[in-house]
């Protein structure tokens, strides 16, 4: 079985930089970038500025376009579909007849998804998401990530999930996302598995207790899921932990607690020489900059006209060099209460994160978005960016499962 790829919502190609750094033969046969709206695509021209292009089965550069316009059949084959993909609502639309007339709502790139694992039928699948995926929505918690598990299912997929804190296995950045593997029943790998117990999949045997190791679990939980995608779309409700798996259509999941690894720091990554005055923060910003941290009670009032506070705690400012980073968002820089703030260690004065700190907190290397887009862009790339090394560190285990697959 070959190492190929195809890389969805690709961003600035964090799974195949990923992948790629393993040196073990992954190639990319087709990836997807492209930001709705924008009037530049600035993340797919990095992508490209770095890999270059690649042309669909129709002979033609759709790389850069809306992943709804590309046709499905015309995307190369490949042995492992990726993608870190929004979290949306993936309720359903009835179709006219049974199963084979659902439809998800307008604009959800699961479908997208979805339409080529019916049509590419690729043997194995790793996305990326935010954590709360498993929570949504708040008033149906747990129904989204079940109508994947069911649109996996009907597919003939076995699905694996697993929240992953990245500093708790030895990155710089307290980033928490939602990865899910997933592969068909018909592998070695699936039929090597077969006779696991969910529970000991989830674990000890199964691919996340193998890449990412579990102190201890608690809290078990066990389900079915119902047959039809539009039954699970209308009435399903679980409360999914953050880790677990599905296998015809069985869901087991408990709440992991990493063993954790030694993270790296703050004071790590950030630049030791001088760094351009535009990051500093000016006195005239600094009481706004306080604000914004600071814990705060703010009365308030809602469209119905009933009044409430609205309260939030504080935030150090500035950020400890002396532990890994909070999660980064695409508003870094900005002036705003998510944007980490740290003292320079050559000045001793306030300043914002470098783009070339940013990518250091990713995984990426030095630079890497520094191919003519406005520093904001930058910023905005990292924040949608993934874990380098995190995929870096899956990728080694796939190595062994595609090595098994050839076998």
């Amino acid at each position: 079985m070959k190492k190929t790829v195809c890389e969805l919502f690709a961003g600035v190609g964090g799974f195949r930089v990923g992948l790629e750094r393993l040196n073990s033969g992954w190639k990319t046969t087709w990836f997807s970038q492209w930001e709705p709206g924008a009037s530049k695509q600035w993340a797919h021209d990095c992508y490209v500025s770095h890999f270059g292009d690649i042309k669909d089965l129709a002979g033609k550069y759709t790389t850069g376009i809306d992943i709804a316009e590309v046709k499905k059949k015309n995307i190369p084959d490949h042995t492992l579909l990726v993608g870190g993909f929004p979290c949306q609502d993936y309720s359903v639309a009835h179709g006219l007849s049974s199963e084979k007339g659902i439809r998800g709502k307008k604009g959800v790139l699961w479908w997208q998804i979805y339409e080529i694992l019916k049509i590419k039928k690729p043997p194995f699948c790793l996305f990326e998401n935010v954590d709360r995926l498993l929570k949504s929505p708040s008033k149906q918690r747990g129904r989204d990530f079940a109508v994947m598990l069911a649109c996996f299912n009907s597919l003939g997929y076995s699905v694996e999930w697993r929240v992953v804190n990245a500093a708790q296995y030895g990155a710089a950045q307290r980033r928490r996302r939602t990865f899910i593997f997933a592969y068909k029943n018909n592998t070695k790998y699936a039929k090597n598995h077969k006779k696991d117990e969910l529970e000991s999949t989830v674990k000890k045997d199964g691919f996340f207790a193998s890449v990412f190791p579990i102190e201890k679990t608690e809290l078990d939980k066990q389900a079915d899921l119902y047959e039809k995608i539009t039954s699970v779309s209308d009435r399903f409700k679980f409360d999914f932990q953050n880790s677990g798996v599905m296998k015809s259509g069985r869901i087991f999941t408990t709440k992991a607690s990493a063993l954790e690894e030694k993270p790296i720091l703050l004071k790590k990554i950030v630049e030791k020489g001088k760094v351009s005055d535009e990051f500093f923060i000016p006195e005239d910003k600094m009481e706004k900059w306080k604000y914004m941290k600071g814990a705060k009670k703010i009365e308030r009032t809602a469209k119905t006209g009933f009044k409430y506070i609205f309260s939030e705690g504080a935030i150090s400012f500035p950020d400890s060099l002396d532990l890994p980073s909070r999660t980064m968002l695409t508003s870094e820089s900005t002036l705003n209460r998510s944007s980490h703030v740290i003292k320079d260690i050559k000045t001793g004065k306030l300043r914002i994160l470098t783009p070339k700190e940013t990518e250091r907190l990713q995984g990426f290397d030095d630079n890497w978005t520094d191919t003519g887009m406005p520093k904001r862009m930058r910023y905005f790339c990292m924040g949608n960016a993934l874990v380098v090394p995190m995929i870096t560190r899956m990728g080694k285990h796939l190595d062994e499962i595609i090595k098994n697959e050839a076998n």
